[in-house]
């Protein structure tokens, strides 16, 4: 490795993390442009020791359909949150419920938890170590087993056409 790639691994990187932080800064001060230029070494060196996975995209159209599914799960779940909530605290039964995954894109699985996380009522907790399992917790959850199969139809299946 020469040493122009040691001291910045991606120069594309360290020009925008310069460009970037001067223009937040707002100020084109010799403190501002030595903090840039620090910055501008030190974080596409944090970046290059980073494991990366890239993307491997599908079917990208089966969004749309999911998007929409999402947005009117998102409705109903406000509104059964707020009944819920509402009404008598003894009727929840809240809980975490380890759900099983198929999807391996470290993308994917991101994916799924943002939209887990996005449903009111439901909260992504955790991405066990070997990525095979997301630890969600449930408001009330009366049937772990029926759950974790709503979340694989719904949200998981359609993931797994965008990111095979």
């Amino acid at each position: 490795m020469t040493m122009r790639r040691r001291l910045f691994p991606s120069f594309p990187q360290s020009i925008t993390v310069f460009i970037f932080w001067v223009l937040m800064a707002r100020d084109t001060s010799p403190g501002t442009l030595l903090m840039a230029a620090f910055l501008a070494w030190l974080m596409p060196q944090i970046a290059a020791r980073l494991e990366r996975e890239f993307a491997r995209l599908g079917n990208v159209w089966a969004l749309l359909p999911l998007g929409l599914r999402l947005l009117g799960d998102i409705v109903l779940a406000n509104l059964t949150v707020a009944r819920q909530v509402l009404g008598p605290e003894k009727r929840l039964r809240p809980g975490f419920v380890w759900v099983p995954l198929e999807l391996t894109n470290i993308h994917g699985i991101s994916a799924l938890a943002s939209i887990i996380t996005l449903t009111p009522g439901t909260l992504t907790a955790e991405l066990s170590e070997d990525r095979r399992y997301l630890l969600v917790h449930c408001l009330d959850v009366d049937d772990p087993q029926a759950m974790i199969a709503d979340l694989k139809r719904r949200y998981e299946a359609p993931m797994l056409k965008v990111f095979p």
